[in-house]
């Protein structure tokens, strides 16, 4: 994947490891494009790849409008940006604060 984005000249290429941060997936990849367009061809040639290489599927949302696309890979969130865009909601800000342990009940 991460050869894909390279290939494609993504922008600000960062993983984030979600281990014990949330059950939806096991690692979120944020990039940005330089356009929409860039952004859409970013997002068309991963979804191809994953599919040549039988990664299973791929669900994507936001094509229509190429600001922000996000594809599903399962294990593998992938958020595809436009630099404001990826600037407005920060995820790599929301991610990075350090989850509180729960209070446990004393019995």
């Amino acid at each position: 994947m991460n050869s894909s984005l390279d290939e494609d000249q993504a922008e600000g290429l960062v993983v984030i490891d979600l281990d014990g941060k949330s059950s939806i997936a096991d690692y979120m990849v944020i990039a940005n494009g330089r356009s929409d367009r860039h952004v859409g061809a970013m997002a068309d040639h991963l979804v191809r790849r994953v599919k040549e290489e039988g990664l299973g599927r791929c669900k994507v949302e936001g094509m229509s409008k190429r600001v922000w696309v996000l594809l599903d890979l399962g294990d593998i969130i992938v958020h595809l940006f436009r630099p404001e865009v990826r600037e407005f909601y920060n995820l790599e800000k929301l991610w990075s604060i350090e989850m509180a342990e729960p209070e446990r009940a004393a019995l």
